[in-house]
């Protein structure tokens, strides 16, 4: 999908000790981007932020997501001036918008991955609508199956159209950096999760709204869901899908949501409000107050912040 490939699994997302992710990482969305870099024992993290005006990025699948890109790029200078850089490898990370992610159920898989994405391609081919010939694509196998004993393999699969990949990769070489990692925002947010029981997780943007049900290393749930501009509407759906989410949970594993793990575009207090009726409790997904240089970035900017911090988990 980029010089390398994703680590989509759970387990490969936690593997801090792996070296897999660059010590830099800078996150996109519609209201602003964030830059941070990994702390080592001599250097604690540092990170930046830069908000941007309404309609710069509209992340999606169809059409071009960076809009005015001369000021997104000014933007991203403007915050890599802010902090000192530890190279310019970077791990991208990407509206969840802006990428499809699949699990997929096989009665057989191949190991090989030349022979593997191929079978993805055909599989996909109608779940999207744009050219999966050319899209990036890369997948992770959460489980084998076995015929002897009939369970399927369970492998998550993620798609991204190639012309998007090539906007924000072209976007980030313009500011002087090397694309490493791509990264959707929620699966960046995730990477420091170690919990072995179930969670429900939530992403909040201004334009969508990520909902995963995560267990151990493996994903019963996840869901992307475009959010209407208007208020209102947009606090309806998301209580509704919420909702469902819960449910989906409780019938699945046979007990509620023990809470709801949430970064985003609200303040916390502000996302559980809009909760009325679910009376779990909204707990943030990693607590940025404890890494001070991200407690800064704006209320509006601290998912990003969350998911720059993730991605930073994992870097070498």
């Amino acid at each position: 999908m980029s010089p390398r490939s994703i680590p989509f699994s759970l387990s490969a997302l936690r593997a801090a000790s792996a070296g897999l992710r660059p010590p830099l990482a800078v996150a996109f969305a519609p209201e602003g981007l964030v830059l941070g870099t990994a702390a080592t024992q001599a250097d604690p993290a540092h990170f930046a932020a830069s908000t941007l005006d309404a309609g710069l990025i509209r992340p999606g699948i169809t059409e071009a997501n960076l809009t005015q890109r001369e000021e997104i790029v000014s933007a991203l200078r403007s915050a890599m001036g802010r902090i000192e850089l530890r190279g310019r490898a970077a791990t991208l990370i990407v509206p969840d918008a802006s990428v499809r992610l699949f699990l997929l159920d096989f009665d057989t898989f191949p190991t090989r991955r030349d022979e593997a994405l191929p079978i993805l391609r055909f599989r996909l081919r109608k779940s999207v609508s744009f050219d999966v010939e050319h899209a990036a694509l890369s997948y992770q196998t959460l489980s084998e199956g076995s015929a002897r004993t009939e369970t399927p393999w369970k492998i998550v699969a993620i798609l991204m159209p190639g012309a998007v990949r090539d906007e924000y990769e072209s976007l980030a070489r313009a500011a002087g950096l090397e694309p490493g990692v791509i990264l959707p925002a929620s699966l960046a947010a995730l990477c420091p999760q170690h919990s072995q029981q179930a969670e429900l997780m939530v992403f909040h943007s201004t334009c969508s709204l990520t909902i995963a049900i995560v267990s151990g290393s493996d994903y019963l749930l996840y869901r992307t869901n475009d959010l209407p501009a208007e208020t209102a509407a947009q606090a309806s759906e998301i209580q509704r899908a919420v909702a469902v989410a819960c449910a989906f949970f409780e019938d699945t594993l046979r007990a509620a949501p023990s809470r709801i793990l949430y970064a985003g575009s609200l303040p916390g207090s502000d996302f559980a409000s809009i909760l009325e009726g679910i009376s779990h409790t909204v707990e943030p997904i990693l607590d940025l107050t404890v890494i001070p240089a991200a407690s800064e970035i704006p209320d509006k900017l601290s998912g990003l912040a969350s998911a720059v911090a993730g991605a930073l988990a994992g870097a070498r």
